[in-house]
């Protein structure tokens, strides 16, 4: 392991593997710890992760982690809005490969909400997230190699309020350029109140995108910038 030499700011952090399989030990031993001195300094310790494929390894190896699985709440930093049973549901996914062996003691707060529309949705999924301890214990981002994070994309229409800093909202209805097109997110005022952050990022192509994100300001145009310019631990793999 080796500390990677991109131009990262003063409060962010990263660190360098060699292959995904040691990003996903070195990220659940990070994220296991962490969850263990919040439920000792609290009682309880909230989780928020990311879907899609990259996370499934992490997934598999901090489901075995040994912990207080009963006092923690796992919840999504987005959604597809696809009912669960749906193969591009994160959901599905935190299920089959997260809360599984000890890890399925969570309580697990999910995003999809069934509604007649993916406004509804938001509005629904807003109120169950009013369960979720906060402020986030630890979140777990991912990265698109369009510069998005969570489903904070480029070009959608809600974007400037998602990374408004006072959004009131704790879920919004996204777009994205890909299909399933309908998404639902937590905002950037919810997620940048966690007390540990990190970000995870796999691929020569991705890591070619965190290093154009780290020399812009523009976060309309990469969102991944609201988070690189606050506390953030970065771990990456080519």
């Amino acid at each position: 392991m080796a500390i990677c030499n991109l131009d990262l700011p003063v409060q962010v952090t990263g660190l360098s593997l060699n292959s995904p399989e040691q990003l996903a030990i070195e990220l659940a031993l990070a994220v296991a710890h962490a969850l263990r001195m919040a439920i000792e300094a609290r009682g309880v310790a909230s989780l928020v992760v990311s879907g899609g494929r990259s996370p499934i390894a992490f997934f598999q190896r901090l489901s075995s982690q040994e912990l207080d699985w009963s006092r923690v709440a796992v919840s999504l930093a987005d959604e597809r809005w696809v009912p669960v049973s749906h193969a591009d549901s994160n959901e599905g996914l935190v299920k089959r490969h997260l809360l599984r062996g000890p890890a399925a003691k969570a309580r697990f707060i999910g995003l999809y909400q069934s509604a007649q529309s993916l406004e509804d949705a938001a509005q629904l999924a807003d109120q169950v997230l009013a369960e979720l301890p906060q402020p986030i214990d630890v979140l777990v981002l991912g990265m698109g190699e369009d510069g998005h994070t969570a489903s904070l994309f480029p070009g959608s229409p809600n974007l400037a309020l998602a990374l408004s800093t006072d959004c009131p909202q704790r879920c919004l209805p996204m777009h994205a350029p890909s299909v399933p097109r309908q998404r639902l997110s937590m905002p950037l005022a919810l997620l940048a109140s966690a007390r540990l952050a990190l970000l995870a990022v796999q691929g020569h192509a991705k890591v070619a995108t965190l290093a154009e994100a780290l020399a812009g300001v523009d976060q309309a145009q990469m969102p991944i910038r609201a988070f690189l310019h606050r506390p953030l631990e970065i771990y990456w793999c080519p």
